[in-house]
């Protein structure tokens, strides 16, 4: 027995040494490897600019030839943090980084030069004006379950909360001292942002232009214009992200000319994202209000969807969206209105709710904001499936639109279930002609009431529908379906419900239609058609 209590105390005392020993090496790595920025002089108690203390702690780290800047607990007002390569800044659960307002006295940095064109406006050609930016930068990570409040960040070009513009290229109003960026990155490779929480962005939460390997995950957003702008980016992967956007777009891909020359936004994947329009703080305390329906500043209903352009100069490839849900919000875009190639994309297993325009916005257009010997771009193999959308505005109908001469092409949507709600103005005025708009800012707003409530499909061919069902809540006046300049569209099973006095289908100008397999419809293979009804 004397034997078995000598043993035991010695395993204590050899596990308790080798516990110390571990203690001992974690402090030591911790002290050698973190760069805590209250040893820096930071105060953390909301008050205090603390610019200085926490760009010293990522010069120390730079010194030391890269680290993690920590961000303890405690409420941290700066200004222009400036990212260096081989850095992590690292917010703890209980930290909060404030955006410091110009007001109170400091400044944020000057805007940089920019692309010094005239084919991007002021918010997407400068980075330097944010609360955190880094340019010509490799291996830098944003991370922890901490939050960036953008208390002192500008919404853009609007002055107030009153939506008062001052003009799009605007620059000497926009800074005096300001900044209209949470996170701007430019020309930067191999970044990381994961786990934080971001409010009250600004025009820009996250303004990434020229980024090359690039990871999104976990970000929880409430903010005020953009959520996220991925720009001129390559391999990209966003996940399992929230993004709460009511005056702009959730998750933003775009194309701009914003470098100088024209880059594609390509090999990008966004999974398991939730995009929405609630209130503005909403998200974030819970209670998911909905009262601002028309405080946006275009009066067409809150965003917050998931959109590529409308800045589209050089192009969309080979990107894929999967398992992510839209409630109350915008529906999808997809936009090439500037001469680029927007090709090779799959969307899957998506679910909206109370969608506040089309569930699906396919356009383009010929805008062309960008060097004249630029031709019109392409729309083409885009596979959209596995969707169930409710309630969704059926004003604007799900809106397909090349303009003449630029058909969209190679689109198939499968395994797709809408249910929209009706008009609900008596006095809304259906449009008989549908004007082109194809210089215009492409939003489906802007074609007005559209006289389909399903479908709107013009200058687009090889269009597949397979497993099609739509149907509305209440009264509909209109067709399901309205094709026109189309050629070669093949529909399966496709189920839509009538309308009294309607026929389904309004065919004009369509070539090689074909429809089996469809409950209710006769089997059918329309050789051209001027103009049919059926």
């Amino acid at each position: 027995m004397p034997a078995l209590l000598t043993a035991s105390r010695n395993s204590a005392s050899r596990s308790l040494a080798f516990i110390l020993a571990v203690l001992v090496s974690t402090a030591s790595f911790a002290n050698t490897e973190w760069f805590n920025i209250r040893t820096y002089g930071a105060k953390g108690d909301g008050k205090t600019v603390d610019t200085k203390a926490i760009n010293d702690a990522i010069d120390a780290a730079v010194k030391q030839g890269g680290g993690t800047v920590y961000f303890p607990a405690g409420t941290f007002l700066s200004y222009s943090i400036r990212l260096k390569s081989n850095i992590a800044l690292f917010l703890d659960q209980g930290c909060v980084l404030v955006a410091a307002d110009s007001a109170d006295g400091g400044k944020y940095d000057a805007p940089d030069a920019g692309p010094g064109n005239k084919y991007q406006d002021y918010g997407h050609s400068h980075w330097h004006n944010s609360l955190i930016w880094g340019e010509n930068l490799e291996n830098v990570s944003i991370l922890g379950t901490g939050t960036i409040y953008g208390k002192g960040l500008s919404r853009g070009f609007y002055r107030n909360e009153n939506w008062e513009k001052i003009g799009v290229n605007a620059g000497p109003f926009m800074w005096e001292g300001g900044a209209n960026k949470a996170i701007a990155l430019k020309l930067c490779r191999n970044i990381i942002l994961k786990d934080f929480t971001l409010t009250y962005g600004g025009h820009f939460g996250i303004l990434a232009t020229g980024v090359d390997n690039l990871t999104i995950d976990n970000l929880k957003m409430d903010t005020n214009r953009d959520g996220m702008d991925i720009d001129c980016c390559s391999n990209v992967r966003i996940s399992n992200c929230t993004i709460n956007s009511p005056y702009d777009d959730a998750i933003c891909l775009k194309s701009s000319y914003a470098l100088g020359y024209a880059k594609p936004t390509q090999n990008v994947t966004i999974t398991n994202c939730q995009v929405s329009g609630y209130d503005l703080g909403t998200f974030i305390n819970g209670t998911y209000q909905r009262k601002q329906f028309n405080q946006v500043p275009d009066q067409e209903g809150p965003t917050g969807r998931i959109k590529f352009g409308t800045e589209s100069n050089a192009g969309f490839k080979n990107i894929t969206i999967s398992n992510c849900v839209f409630d109350y919000c915008r529906g999808l875009a997809l936009e090439t209105v500037d001469g680029a190639l927007l090709e090779d994309v799959t969307i899957t297993n998506i679910t909206m709710r109370d969608i506040v325009n089309s569930p699906f916005f396919l356009r383009l257009g010929a805008r062309m904001r960008g060097p004249k010997e630029i031709p019109i771009g392409k729309l083409r193999r885009v596979i959209i499936s596995n969707v169930v959308a409710y309630n969704a505005d059926s004003h604007f109908s799900s809106l397909i639109s090349g303009v003449p001469g630029n058909d969209i092409e190679d689109v198939k949507f499968n395994n797709i279930r809408i249910y929209y709600r009706p008009i609900d103005s008596p006095l809304a005025r259906i449009q008989s002609v549908v004007p082109e708009y194809e210089k215009t800012y492409p939003e489906p707003q802007k074609f007005g009431v559209l006289p389909a409530y399903g479908f709107f499909i013009r200058h687009a061919k090889n269009i597949e529908l397979n497993n099609v069902e739509i149907s509305y809540m209440g009264k509909e006046t209109r067709s399901a379906f309205i094709l026109n300049d189309v050629k070669n569209i093949e529909l399966r099973n496709v189920k839509a419900q009538p309308t009294t006095g309607k026929p389904l289908f309004d065919l004009k100008n369509v070539s090689d239609f074909s429809i089996r397999d469809s409950k209710g419809i006769p089997n059918k293979t329309i050789p051209k058609a001027a103009h049919l009804k059926f």
